[in-house]
């Protein structure tokens, strides 16, 4: 069986789309799927090439097993909406370029953005093969969501858009059962919608000893470490989580914030104009290297902003921070907030709500019979959110498509 997959997120990049694709198509390769990957030249949120790429035309490498063919695209920083768009466009016409010349029985594109989606339509309709559409987000909803777009006539073009190409697709698969719910209420059929959660890889992400070398460097012996690992985005609230840092007393509380994004030159001024020193900002690492980093802190933090689009969201975090037994300060409501309570993985404040994420913050701190809960949880959501069972059920479904 062939498969092509089509995604602008793909490692070395170390973004949730990126993993969770790339650790798919790995398991699916080991169950002797031939597997094909169409994406571009690995770039960060300010539009900066990895070291060691080109943004070439045309280029072939291998990856596990898997093929990775790389296109050109117009690569743009994150902050400017238009150059996105014009990046993302890019990416739809060269990887339907790409993927004339490329034998498969089946199509997967992929969100966030949905352009990669119209990519995949128009081969499905010229090889006669059927594709399906992977939701990680409701694009365009969450545009509006942190202000980048209003709603107007652009947007409600966008939506039919989307919509149509739900209809088209062979199959969805979602992310979450929120996302299921949202497509329903707005026509899809039911049947045609299958959810694949986020998951970790138990084999990278496990319980282990903090590492000591790490607590040395960052002069974090003895902290109470609190690690945002992740996207420094529009989306989530980090302009609150600096505000409500700054009202912190207990100088044995630290923040480590881990990742590259639109806003995280604004949060670092923000941090430097409040004069605060607890906290550390650090550059994106490795995908290996995070589980590291993930050792050396105590609570794992997820907010979002406050918006009913993002309650529909499970942070991919959460199951990372849960397979090393870190509970979640999640600041986000709905399906995440469901998992996280069921579970008791952790502890949910109302988002933007300042006084209800100190008084949650402190209780992980110091009560240490409740964190010793919260660590029991984890355990027992990472067991049932194991990447590789998710793969195979998402096979399954491909298969019988």
């Amino acid at each position: 069986m062939k498969i092509l997959f089509i995604t602008d997120n793909f490692p070395p990049e170390v973004n949730a789309p990126a993993t969770r694709s790339y650790e798919h198509c790995v398991e699916w390769v080991k169950k002797g799927i031939n597997v094909t990957v169409i994406t571009c030249t690995p770039n960060d949120s300010d539009g900066n090439v990895y070291k060691g790429y080109k943004n070439t035309l045309y280029k072939i490498e291998y990856m596990n097993g898997i093929k990775v063919v790389r296109v050109w695209t117009y690569i743009a920083s994150e902050r400017y909406f238009i150059s996105r768009i014009v990046d993302y466009f890019s990416f739809a016409f060269m990887s339907l370029l790409a993927g004339l010349f490329i034998k498969t029985d089946i199509i997967i594109a992929t969100s966030p953005q949905f352009f990669t989606t119209w990519s995949a339509s128009l081969l499905s309709k010229l090889k006669r093969i059927p594709w399906v559409f992977e939701v990680r987000d409701l694009w365009p909803a969450s545009i509006i969501a942190v202000g980048a777009m209003k709603e107007g006539i652009i947007i409600d073009l966008l939506e039919k858009i989307e919509l149509s190409l739900y209809r088209d697709s062979n199959k969805v698969i979602v992310v979450t059962e929120s996302f299921q719910n949202n497509l329903v209420i707005r026509g899809i059929n039911k049947e045609k919608i299958s959810v694949i959660t986020n998951g970790s890889n138990l084999d990278l992400f496990y319980s282990r000893d903090k590492d000591d070398k790490l607590i040395g460097e960052l002069k974090l012996k003895n902290k109470f470490v609190v690690g945002y690992i992740g996207t420094h985005g529009m989306a989530h609230s980090l302009e609150f989580i600096i505000n409500a840092i700054a009202k912190v007393k207990d100088k044995n509380i630290h923040f480590i914030f881990i990742g590259n994004g639109v806003m995280k030159q604004s949060i670092i001024t923000m941090s430097n104009k409040l004069r605060l020193n607890n906290i550390t900002f650090l550059e994106p690492v490795s995908k290996e290297r995070i589980a590291d980093y993930i050792s050396i802190i105590d609570v794992s933090l997820a907010p979002l902003k406050k918006d009913d689009t993002f309650k529909k969201v499970i942070p991919s975090k959460i199951f990372e921070a849960s397979a090393m037994l870190k509970p979640t300060l999640l600041g986000v409501e709905g399906q995440a907030q469901d998992i996280i309570e069921k579970y008791e993985a952790g502890i949910c404040f109302e988002p933007e709500n300042e006084n209800d994420f100190l008084e949650k913050l402190y209780i992980l701190k110091d009560d240490k019979e409740f964190y010793k809960k919260c660590q029991d949880g984890c355990h027992k959501l990472s067991s049932d959110f194991d990447r590789k069972i998710l793969a195979d059920k998402m096979l399954d479904i491909i298969k019988s498509i």
